[in-house]
């Protein structure tokens, strides 16, 4: 299936504890790049969450922020240090006693004391939220290649037009060169009778200097060459996904052998079709940039 490299996904999940919400997009890239912005809370999950990502994306420049709200009211408990508070406690006794001054320690006032209590955040369990924002990342991933799905097929529809439209040009091409090499075989034996009057001409130096015109002018290699990437190219369109960097190449391909047919070209006709031809190949190029 055909996908772009652009594309959107979203997903938001809550239960009575907590919410997790995933918002995903992605431009054209080189290469995979995934960028994960998520809570300092979260940064355990990071690389099951690239991993998760990465059996679904080929290409592109991928941005994905999470966000988490936690609901519970009781992930935060106050751990009183009974250990500690004796020891305070019967430093205190002591030093009543060593300075005769009466021990006036209440428990308030003893609660106080550093680390006698401390609040302590709830071990969260790393399994139930990592199903959370497994879910939450899958079900953001899914839309997001929907969308790109829809995006690629788009570009299928236009590339194939534009291939089309290329067939088109190379098949005038192709009936126009035969009847170059006529019309300049015309040319030379009224040139050669202007020239010579009523003398008669040399049928072979003639055949010769046609067959020479003919050679240098004849782009029957390149057509065929570029009807077979143009082929190809559909062939391709229809194969299976990350197909982005070889459509590249069989469009470098086309460009060039028309680029050759331009050069030979020596016929205003042929040289405007090959010049919608380079166009259209441009066309095609800057729509394969897009996809994955």
């Amino acid at each position: 299936m055909l996908k772009s490299m652009t594309g959107f996904g979203r997903c938001e999940i809550a239960n009575e504890k907590r919410k997790i919400t995933v918002e995903m997009k992605s431009v054209n890239h080189r290469y995979c790049d995934i960028s994960i912005k998520l809570p300092k809370k979260l940064s355990f999950f990071e690389a099951g969450i690239r991993n998760l990502l990465k059996q679904s994306i080929g290409r592109g420049k991928v941005d994905v922020y999470i966000t988490y709200e936690d609901y519970t009211e009781n992930n935060i408990c106050v751990k009183y240090n009974s250990d500690l508070a004796r020891e305070y406690y019967s430093n205190l006794v002591k030093m009543s006693e060593e300075f005769g001054i009466e021990n006036d320690i209440r428990v308030s006032t003893l609660s106080r004391y550093p680390e006698v209590l401390i609040l302590e955040e709830q071990t969260i369990d790393e399994k139930e939220l990592w199903n959370l924002i497994e879910e939450a990342v899958t079900t953001a991933t899914n839309k997001f290649i929907e969308t790109r799905i829809a995006e690629g097929e788009n570009l299928k529809q236009d590339i194939v037009s534009k291939l089309d439209g290329m067939l088109d040009l190379v098949d005038f091409i192709e009936e126009r060169s035969p009847q170059i090499i006529t019309e300049y075989r015309n040319k030379l034996i009224a040139k050669v009778n202007e020239l010579l009057g009523d003398s008669k001409i040399d049928e072979s130096i003639l055949v010769t200097e046609v067959t020479i015109y003919a050679d240098k002018i004849c782009v029957d290699e390149e057509t065929v060459r570029l009807k077979s990437h143009i082929r190809n190219m559909k062939d391709t369109l229809d194969a299976c996904d990350n197909v982005g960097r070889k459509l590249d190449f069989i469009a470098q391909e086309m460009n060039r052998e028309s680029n050759t047919i331009l050069s030979k070209a020596n016929d205003l006709a042929v040289t405007n079709k090959a010049i919608d031809l380079k166009t259209e190949i441009e066309k095609v190029r800057e729509q394969i940039q897009n996809i994955e």
